[in-house]
Parts: structure tokens; sequence; C-alpha cells
């Protein structure tokens, strides 16, 4: 598995922003993560990629241990945080190569150009990334997040801000990375969910309240919309 995921908990004081929970992800599948606002989503993923300490528990990243081989786990993931932290003052195109430049890539110029053209930041290439706006600045982002060629893709919200239009081309990216990666995304939008992924997480005060391929999980509850079905698990 990609992702093993055994008993992690956060908690803060008394609080247990997430309780034990355990799932696996797989390679060539890509996992909607669901849940209600402060459910434990982003801190979850936070703890994933290593930005934040566990309480209790593992988290296995391509067979590392992001507690204890922190480097080596943190090389096989692309993370996409739910608010992009970006050198505004930097030029897209300077900006990806500073980010190929630390990951030591061979042929920055290369993957740049390709990344650029794959996200759909072609005509903004030139442009500073304060002058953008908000849905290409997630573009931004996500180039950011795939450059490496990461086995592992971490999305917090990664459609915030876009337009119908960008939706549908960044929708098609992920799924096309989906199909040899392995990719945990969160959002709240439903139509989004059962357009690209496979498997369903739905958490709720911190703890897993279903994990089920999207078929399975419509199944067991008499084929239901996942509107329905994520509303009935969080009420």
């Amino acid at each position: 598995m990609s992702i093993s995921v055994k008993g992690l908990s956060k908690h803060y004081g008394n609080q247990k922003a997430v309780d034990s929970i355990s799932f696996e992800a797989k390679p060539g599948r890509i996992l909607g993560f669901l849940g209600p606002n402060g459910a434990g989503k982003s801190t979850t993923m936070r703890m994933l990629t290593g930005y934040l300490e566990a309480t209790s528990g593992e988290a296995k990243i391509s067979g590392k241990n992001i507690s204890l081989e922190a480097v080596d786990a943190k090389k096989h993931i692309g993370y996409l945080p739910e608010n992009t932290p970006l050198y505004t003052e930097m030029y897209v195109k300077e900006f990806l190569s500073f980010v190929a430049q630390i990951y030591k890539l061979a042929d920055i110029s290369k993957r740049v150009a390709d990344v650029i053209e794959m996200v759909g930041l072609t005509p903004e290439q030139h442009k500073k990334i304060g002058m953008l706006s908000k849905g290409y600045r997630q573009r931004v982002g996500l180039a950011q997040a795939i450059i490496h060629n990461p086995e592992v893709l971490i999305l917090d919200e990664p459609t915030s801000g876009l337009d119908p239009n960008q939706l549908v081309d960044i929708r098609a990216l992920i799924k096309t990375l989906g199909k040899d990666k392995t990719v945990i995304i969160s959002t709240h939008i439903m139509q989004e969910v059962e357009a690209i992924c496979d498997d369903i997480i739905i958490i709720n005060k911190g703890k897993i309240v279903a994990n089920d391929t999207l078929e399975g999980l419509k199944m067991a509850n008499n084929h239901n919309s996942l509107e329905d079905i994520f509303r009935k698990l969080t009420a």
C-alpha cells in the first residue's frame, strides 16, 4: 500500500481532533476523504505529510514511517494544503524552477515546462504569483505538488476558487494522475467526488464512519446519493 495508517490520533488537551483512525490507500486509485468542517480531515492530512506530529499511532508512506523516516517519506509525497503558501513576489516559472531545484531534478527546464502545460499555466507563466487570480494560484500550488512526480498526492480542497471551466480541467488532470499514483483528495463538493473518486472515507468528530468503494457505499445505503449518505452519517 502506498499509504498505511494505523491507530492515528491527534489530541489537543482533552480534545480528540483525530481519534485512532486506520485505513489504507492504494496505488492507481483516488480516495475521497470527506467530512464536515472540524471533523479532522486537514489534521489527518497534515499528519500524513509530516507537517503535524501525531499524538499516537503511525502513518507509512510507500513503506516509510512519516515520524521515524520523515525525509525519505516526504520524497514520495506531493502536498497541496487547503491554503496554499506561495511566494507571491516570484514569477510562476521562477517559482516552479525553484521548487524543482529543491528536489534536485535532472532536467529542470523541461520538467517545469511540462508541468506548466499540464496544469494549464502557459498563459500565466511569466506573471508574478501575486498578480494571479485565486484559481490560477491554485494551479500553481498543484504544479508544485506534482513537479517531482511523487508516488503519493495529498490534495486538500484542490479545486477551491476555480471557475466551472477550470474545474473540469483540474478534475480531468487529477483523474489522469490517479491512474498511476495514490491520490487522497479532500473536498466538500460531492459531484467532484462522484466524478473522480474510486474509494470513499467519511470522517466525523475525529472518527471514521464510512470506508468503502464509492459503489459499495451507495449499495450499502440503498443507492442514495452521496450527499444524502454524507448527511446521514455526519448529522
